[in-house]
């Protein structure tokens, strides 16, 4: 009996020291795995600080035939912007799959860029404040890009979409209230016309 005592007790002082790890993120859609961009920020495309950029030809293997995009093809971030046409999505906590109200959101979103295939798509990934921001900026670009996988599924040519990771940096909603982090978990569009 004192083997068994002192086996849960080693157990129970093995988990109080090394704690509990970090729930995963988990994907209902095969997203890649974090780019070199993610790895080094000052890599990236000409991005504000604090985001990750990644260029279309990372964002997406190019399908047979097409030609991946350079990042010299990219236009510069300010020459995008938001258009009331496209909405933005939401996520769940810790998660970057599409949920089924944000499906329906990216359905018509999908319709308004083939009816408009001349218009160039940034996609914002943005998160919550809780993690840390290196955290933070690669949950914001699997969100990105699983919205860029989405809109490609609807036969929008991914070589016109470009992703880009805020992270926590640029919230809509500043209060540390559920609701308020529910806003800033977000994909949001901006446009460009070819």
């Amino acid at each position: 009996m004192s083997v068994t005592r002192t086996s849960l007790t080693m157990l129970i002082a093995t988990f109080s020291i090394a704690g509990c790890a970090k729930t995963p993120i988990v994907a209902s859609a095969a997203v890649p795995a974090p780019s070199a961009a993610l790895r080094a920020p000052s890599a990236a495309l000409s991005a504000p600080p604090g985001s990750v950029a990644v260029s279309r030809a990372e964002a997406r293997t190019p399908a047979a035939g097409s030609r991946p995009a350079t990042v010299a093809e990219r236009p510069p971030l300010s020459e995008f912007r938001t258009i009331d046409a496209l909405k933005d999505i939401h996520f769940d906590f810790d998660r970057y799959d599409i949920r089924t109200d944000a499906a329906k959101v990216l359905d018509a979103d999908a319709a308004w860029l083939n009816d408009n295939s001349r218009t160039l798509v940034l996609i914002e990934g943005h998160a919550d404040e809780r993690g840390t921001n290196e955290y933070n900026l690669v949950l914001g670009d699997r969100r990105a890009k699983a919205t860029l996988d989405y809109l490609v599924s609807r036969g929008v040519q991914g070589s016109r979409i470009t992703v880009i990771s805020y992270g926590e940096e640029r919230p809509v909603c500043r209060e540390r209230t559920e609701a308020c982090w529910a806003k800033n978990r977000r994909a949001h569009f901006l446009v460009k016309a070819e």
